[in-house]
């Protein structure tokens, strides 16, 4: 199972589109507000929660797994760990992700 959740909205995967994730971003940043997008990630192997920046601290409680490990790589590959990411970036690491899992 993967969610995308952006402030309160919180979809499946299957549920997002590309133009909400880029409508959503862009609206906050044009509203000086800061762009927090959560991907939560939960299957028999994988647990994980990952925020961008605009979320603010926190940090896991447990040292990820392989394929955590695997998932948190291309995150940053992906620039989602940067203040600076795009829409595109974003919606590059929801279909790369797939394939993780």
């Amino acid at each position: 199972m993967i969610r995308v959740r952006i402030d309160t909205a919180d979809y499946d995967l299957k549920d997002v589109t590309e133009s909400w994730i880029n409508e959503q971003i862009n609206r906050r940043r044009a509203d000086s507000v800061p762009v927090c997008i959560q991907v939560i990630i939960r299957t028999s192997n994988t647990n994980i929660v990952l925020s961008t920046p605009g979320c603010g601290g926190g940090s896991g409680g447990r040292p990820p797994n392989e394929q955590e490990e695997a998932i948190l790589d291309l995150w940053g590959y992906m620039h989602l760990n940067k203040e600076n990411f795009t829409g595109g970036n974003m919606i590059a690491f929801l279909k790369r992700v797939q394939s993780y899992i």
